[in-house]
Formats: structure tokens, C-alpha cells, sequence
């Protein structure tokens, strides 16, 4: 499947991994130049671009005319709109889903507007991807998401209190374990010795823990 994602924040950035990760062919779109150099290197198997994704002619370099589905994750409900929008009435692509921010907007996110999945901001990652690709096993941590299992990720930067310690010296939630540590785009095996890093991806699995506990161990 060929999925562009117009907008490379956290929740973008998250998805792109999901779906490159499930085989997905895929485009990831940011109108800031940092960013998108930032994310460079670190997704491997992504395709990113620099540039406007409300810009027909930028949505058209990113394969829009053969898309299979156009994710718009950005902050805006404005931009994600014009996306949804671009993509369906001029490329024609299949299936839109975007993010709807502000809850007083949601009522312009449907088929008026090219939409065919709204997604309300505090949707988990999960439900997301499968409300957006339509599919309920699309990878591995769709299925444990079903099965009651949480996929937790949390990033640390300099300020994180877990930086600089191991592993293993993080109280964590009962019931949660580090499934990996993605550093430098590269996932790293969890081991208790493993001293954590500013630009660590760690990425847990619970059936009990909510993501504020997992900020409090790790922020």
C-alpha cells in the first residue's frame, strides 16, 4: 500500500514507522525544514519531503496520483481539511483519514470535505491506524492492541530524567516491559544495562500502565 502522511510530528512520525514497519510504501510531509532534517537517518525506509502538503503540486510529488491512503496528522484542523480535500477531489486517492484537533470542528471532517475517517485527537495510535488503513491486523501491535495489550512510546530528550541511567534503575509500572530502545532509527536490544540516551525512542508494552505513568518513570 503507497500512504502519505502529511504532517511529521509525534503522531505522524509514529505512524510512518508503523506502516513502513508493516511493508507500507511510504511518504512522510512537513512544511519544516528542521524537522524533516531532524527525522533524517532516523526512519529508515521513509521517504520524507520538505515542503506544503496543502500545495497540489507538492502532494502530486508526493505520489498522490497513485496513493492508496493520505493520512493528515498536522496541528491545523485547517491544513488537515485542505489535505483531505486535495487528496480525494483532485488525485483521487481511495481512502483520507485525518486528525480533527479542536472537537468544535468536527462536524466539517466527512465526505464533504474528502474525508473518509476522522480521527479525534486523543484516538490512541492503534485505533488510528486501523481506523485509517481499514485493516484490523495490520501489524503485529494491532493484534495486541485487541488482545488488551498497550503499545506505549515515550522519547527522551535532555531533560528526561531517565537519561543518563540504566535500564534497569527505571521503576516501571507493574505488569509493563520495554519491548526496544530505537536510537539513531535503529532498534536496540532492552537489556537492564542499557544507559539511556537524549533522542531515545522507548517503546513498552502493558496491559495495566496508562502513558502518564510511563511519563512519570521516564520524564
Amino acid at each position: 500500500m503507497k500512504v502519505i502522511i502529511a504532517g511529521a510530528g509525534r503522531l505522524g512520525a509514529h505512524i510512518a514507522r508503523v506502516l513502513t514497519a508493516a511493508r507500507n510504501e511510504v511518504t512522510l510531509v512537513d512544511a519544516d525544514d528542521e524537522r524533516v532534517a531532524e527525522l533524517a537517518g532516523r526512519m529508515p525506509g521513509v521517504r520524507l519531503l520538505a515542503g506544503d502538503a496543502c500545495e497540489p503540486a507538492l502532494l502530486e510529488h508526493a505520489g498522490a496520483l497513485t496513493a492508496d491512503l493520505v493520512i493528515a496528522t498536522t496541528g491545523a484542523d485547517e491544513d488537515n481539511l485542505v489535505v483531505g480535500l486535495l487528496a480525494k477531489r483532485r488525485f483521487a486517492v481511495p481512502r483520507v483519514a485525518a486528525r480533527v484537533n479542536d472537537d468544535d470542528n468536527a462536524w466539517l471532517f466527512d465526505e464533504r470535505w474528502g474525508v473518509d475517517v476522522a480521527v479525534p485527537a486523543d484516538t490512541p495510535l492503534i485505533s488510528l491506524i486501523e481506523e485509517a488503513t481499514g485493516a484490523a491486523d495490520t501489524v503485529a501491535l494491532l493484534r495486541l492492541g485487541k488482545a488488551g495489550v498497550d503499545i506505549i512510546e515515550t522519547a527522551l530528550t535532555a531533560r528526561s530524567r531517565a537519561v543518563g541511567r540504566p535500564l534497569g534503575e527505571v521503576p516501571l509500572p507493574e505488569g509493563t516491559v520495554v519491548a526496544t530502545i530505537v536510537r539513531d532509527g535503529r532498534p536496540t536490544v532492552p537489556g537492564p544495562t542499557v544507559r539511556l540516551r537524549a533522542g531515545d525512542e522507548v517503546l513498552l508494552v502493558s496491559h495495566a500502565a496508562t502513558e502518564e505513568e510511563i511519563h512519570a518513570a521516564f520524564q
